[in-house]
């Protein structure tokens, strides 16, 4: 099989391509896409543990305690011990992390329109459908 036409490489370059989209339209707020997706999260359902967060956002342990510990040096979130398991931690947002709300999402709506651009919208929700189903199937 060619190199380009390998699914590897095709929603790796892809995933790349739209990486550095979005980090261009965070940048001017200082956080990057995965603090973005924290954000998000905690704008959903604020107090989440970090265990919580890891789970939706498909990350390991290690991965989420970096990206929180970048967050709450830069003042977006507070750790705090979670009242019903101490041995959890919960994330808090500021009212720095609250405030990006409406600018980020603008910028990741704008991210979303320039990466889809050149497809119509019957097009755009297929590609999601598929990605969504290939990102949900079980690979054993």
């Amino acid at each position: 099989m060619e190199l380009e036409q390998c699914l590897n490489f095709v929603l790796t370059k892809a995933q790349h391509n739209i990486h550095q989209l979005f980090k261009l339209e965070l940048a001017p707020y200082g956080v990057t896409p995965g603090q973005y997706a924290v954000l998000r999260c905690l704008w959903d359902e604020n107090g989440q543990t970090a265990r919580k967060l890891a789970d939706r956002l498909a990350l390991d342990g290690s991965t989420i305690t970096g990206i929180l510990d970048r967050m709450e040096q830069k003042g977006l979130i507070e750790k705090q011990a979670d009242p019903k398991d101490r041995r959890a931690l919960q994330v808090m947002l500021t009212a720095t992390g609250r405030s990006l709300q409406e600018p980020l999402s603008q910028a990741i709506d704008n991210a979303n329109h320039k990466a889809l651009l050149s497809l119509e919208e019957k097009q755009i929700q297929a590609l999601k459908q598929m990605l969504q189903d290939i990102g949900t199937q079980d690979i054993d």
